[in-house]
């Protein structure tokens, strides 16, 4: 340590303190570089941080840049922003526009095989109206998350958002159908026309036969999907005019609209069990089509008409004194090189079970399907045959009758045919129009020339008889109906109240009346004297 110097003793001098020289030290850091220093580890704490919190990268194609813009739009999973597109380019192709988008940390479990990603954007379809905040937000990514394992990072984007959520309780079922009427992806499904489920994808048969469409119907109304459940069109409106009136029925006003499908047990089902996913249903035309019964035993037959059966169709039923045992399932022409003519052989199928219970045949299946031949050729030999009738007189509309006609002409079957054959009889309608014919035919027999000239004849015959009548016979009868009215004339006269002739009748029948009563008097005198017709009348004593 330095001395310092001594002080003057000079009270007048200044007092001024001493500067002592200090060494530096040579790694000493200056207080000003501290705050960059600090700004820095920050800068870079922000920049791991930032590195950290960063999600994947992905990339998302879509057929369309619509409504999408870089830096803008959102992706959106239940309304919580979980990424930004960065950028939009084309593919190398051109077909389609690839949108980059960076991804919040916490997506990146939800990236995987399944994800589903598309541009959210106001609909219309299935009846339902979705996206309308999209007009004043603007449109953004809808993301719905798969159940796969198996992460991913490019995904091909929908052209429109799924109709269910992954993950929905309920089941999913498959439908095949001749067409596809007026249904669309997000068309409902009834249920006793409570809406149960919706249509969540179709598409044409490889084989471009018919559609296969999924539906999916949600939980809990699923279990009352059973293996024997029964799906039909509801769209539309279905107008019935029977003896009752007239009826109307719709499942709602959406399935008017937009269409729709139903489903019901029938009554009758035996089987309750809960169907499993991806059962396959056959999708029918209407509730009556589909609640037609299906019955286990069907015998095929063919019928052979030489008659039209214009009116006739597939599906038109058959039917036994109005119990429906039916129906017609093709119908061909057939011509017979030998007799050179035209007929009509129609294939029935034939529900042997609505005529007798299951329960009545006995065995096995042979030994059922031998008891139904044996029961056929019995029917046939009592005179079964079949017939066709109109239906409806406005439509024209024929259906098949089985009766029995124990005139019609002996007939047997012949089962040794591939399918046998049943005897026919004429309809009501060909027999009119034979009997007409017939009528037709008799009166072309008679001769109307021949019978013309014999009352052209007669006629003139009538009027040559007139003619004398009025010339000959007249005169003389005007003078015989003259002398007549003067007879009738003096008879009136003659029978006045005041005629002399009236008056001596008067008095006659007075005397007669008096002679009457004499001869009366007489005849009970004698009765009590008859003595006196020999001794004659003996005075009364006084």
């Amino acid at each position: 340590m330095n001395k310092l110097p001594e002080q003057n003793d000079d009270l007048t001098a200044p007092d001024f303190p001493v500067a002592v020289s200090v060494t530096p030290s040579k790694w000493r850091m200056q207080l000003v570089w501290l705050v960059p220093l600090v700004a820095v580890l920050l800068a870079g704490w922000l920049a791991a941080q930032s590195v950290l919190q960063r999600g994947p990268t992905i990339t998302i194609s879509f057929a369309t840049g619509e409504g999408i813009e870089a830096g803008k739009t959102k992706i959106k999973f239940k309304n919580v922003d979980i990424g930004v597109i960065r950028s939009l380019t084309l593919s190398d192709d051109h077909k389609t526009v690839l949108a980059t988008a960076e991804m919040s940390r916490s997506a990146s479990r939800m990236l995987v095989d399944n994800t589903r990603f598309w541009v959210v954007r106001p609909r219309i379809t299935g009846g339902t109206v979705s996206g309308i905040s999209t007009l004043i937000s603007g449109a953004h990514i809808g993301m719905d998350i798969g159940t796969s394992h198996t992460a991913r990072r490019d995904f091909a984007g929908l052209e429109s958002p799924p109709v269910l959520a992954s993950g929905a309780p309920g089941r999913e079922f498959v439908l095949k159908s001749d067409t596809i009427g007026s249904l669309d992806i997000g068309s409902p499904v009834f249920f006793r026309r409570l809406q149960v489920g919706q249509i969540v994808s179709y598409a044409l048969d490889a084989d471009g036969t018919g559609m296969t469409l999924h539906v999916f119907i949600n939980a809990p109304y699923d279990k009352y999907v059973t293996n024997d459940t029964r799906f039909w069109h509801a769209s539309g409106v279905d107008v019935t005019l029977d003896t009752t009136g007239v009826k109307i029925n719709t499942e709602s006003l959406v399935s008017i609209l937009v269409g729709g499908l139903a489903f019901e047990n029938p009554p009758d089902t035996t089987d309750k069990n809960e169907a499993d996913a991806q059962h396959r249903y056959a999708l029918f035309l209407d509730r009556a089509d589909a609640m037609k019964r299906h019955d286990a035993i069907v015998d095929k037959y063919v019928l052979t008409f030489n008659e039209s059966v214009r009116g006739l169709t597939v599906g038109a039923p058959i039917d036994f004194r109005g119990i429906v045992i039916g129906e017609v399932s093709a119908i061909r022409s057939q011509f017979d090189p030998v007799r050179k003519e035209f007929s009509i052989p129609v294939e029935v199928s034939i529900f042997p079970e609505r005529l007798i219970s299951r329960d009545d045949w006995h065995g096995n299946v042979e030994g059922t399907q031998s008891e139904r031949k044996t029961f056929a050729d019995y029917l046939v030999a009592k005179g079964l045959r079949a017939q066709l009738r109109t239906a409806s007189i406005l439509t024209g509309q024929l259906y098949i009758a089985f009766d029995f006609f124990p005139a019609a002409p002996k007939a047997t079957m012949n089962w040794r045919k591939k399918t046998p054959q049943l005897p026919t009889v004429p309809g009501n309608l060909q027999g009119l129009q034979d009997s007409i014919t017939s009528l037709v035919a008799r009166l072309n027999s008679i001769p109307f020339e021949g019978i013309s000239t014999d009352l052209r004849k007669t006629l003139n015959d009538a009027d040559t008889l007139l003619n004398k009548l009025n010339t000959d016979i007249a005169p003389e009868a005007k003078a015989t109906l003259s002398a007549a009215r003067e007879a009738l004339t003096s008879a009136n006269r003659t029978l006045q109240s005041d005629s002399p002739l009236q008056q001596n009748a008067a008095e006659t029948m007075q005397e007669l009346s008096r002679a009457a009563v004499s001869i009366h008097s007489l005849a009970e005198y004698l009765d009590r004297h008859p003595e006196a017709l020999l001794r004659g009348k003996v005075e009364d004593k006084p």
